[in-house]
């Protein structure tokens, strides 16, 4: 979906509407602490790493879920990450196969994820968690879930967005925020803030964190028409200019959108009439048809942290495989 203007506006119609909404708002806050409540949540047999966040939409949490992982595989800890797979078609749970598996089935943040370490997709996380220790996890990172009270977390980190912070402040669907910003910010036990920015955070006291999406190649002026449909496609036409690309055309779509035929064939047209280098996001490429991947360029990126080494530090105790029979 795209945001609605009013959530980052501050006009008095944008004021009316959310007002309008705020009741409703009020609910989904009140559903959420409501679960909390009632939880009856798994204790995995490995650190379960929760890298959520407050806000419908991107924050980065993929990438950052990615890097943590590398961490840990530094420190010869096997992760498996844990992922809903939002967007996909059906509900089972399984271990992810890039060879086999699509988007349709198990999303396109998985797929990622897979290209890094194993992958579980479960809408019961509790369920997941259980199939990810049968595969031999050493620890168990999952990729969104602050508001999912299914498995017990040993670290809460929380993604914000440093340009968007949290909005109006409002609850869905009056604001972007999942649930009220104290309510979330309670639980965490630390924040990342993604980018540049100083987003209100209120009442929290805890570790706060910085980190940046960084391109992995340099683009050296090279003439692009891009396409995006991530939750916030504008960071990624900043980050080709960052990387050095010359932007000819950008075009958004919303986020996990699928892509028709009609659609890859009219930006190869146009790109191909400019001249241009034809550039998408990791997540988009992945949701393709294979056959409509050709010319097709990605631009990876990948979270970088201020202070990784102050991070490592708040992560649990790990006991790997290797080293036990060492």
């Amino acid at each position: 979906m795209r945001e609605p203007e009013f959530w980052s506006r501050n006009s008095a119609g944008a004021r009316w509407t959310a007002a309008l909404l705020a009741p409703l708002g009020l609910v989904h806050g009140a559903s959420v602490a409501w679960k909390y409540r009632l939880r009856r949540s798994y204790c995995a047999r490995v650190p379960v790493i929760c890298v959520g966040n407050l806000t419908v939409g991107g924050a980065g949490k993929t990438p950052l879920a990615i890097a943590i992982a590398r961490m840990l595989q530094d420190k010869g800890v096997s992760p498996v990450f844990l992922s809903r797979g939002y967007g996909r078609k059906t509900s089972d749970a399984v271990m992810v196969d890039t060879k086999s598996h699509d988007a349709s089935r198990v999303g396109d943040e998985a797929l990622l994820l897979a290209c890094v370490a194993p992958t579980v997709v479960a809408t019961d996380r509790a369920k997941g968690a259980r199939i990810a220790e049968a595969e031999g996890a050493e620890a168990i990172i999952m990729d969104d879930g602050h508001q999912n009270f299914s498995l017990e977390k040993r670290l809460s980190l929380l993604v914000v967005d440093g340009e968007t912070g949290l909005g109006n402040g409002k609850v869905f669907p009056a604001g972007p925020l999942r649930e009220p910003a104290r309510q979330g910010l309670r639980r965490a036990d630390a924040v990342i803030v993604m980018g540049d920015g100083d987003p209100h955070l209120p009442d929290f006291h805890g570790p706060l964190f910085r980190a940046r999406l960084s391109p992995e190649r340099h683009l050296d002026g090279t003439l692009v028409a891009a396409f995006a449909g991530i939750g916030r496609p504008q960071k990624f036409f900043t980050t080709l200019r960052e990387a050095g690309a010359a932007l000819a055309m950008s075009r958004a779509y919303p986020d996990h959108h699928t892509y028709t035929p009609a659609e890859i064939a009219q930006l190869k047209d146009r790109a191909a009439q400019m001249h241009a280098a034809l550039i998408t996001t990791e997540k988009d490429f992945v949701r393709l048809d294979p056959r409509a991947r050709e010319r097709i360029e990605v631009l990876a990126v990948r979270a970088v942290f201020e202070d990784e080494a102050a991070l490592r530090r708040l992560f649990p105790p790990f006991y790997p495989k290797a080293a036990a029979v060492r």
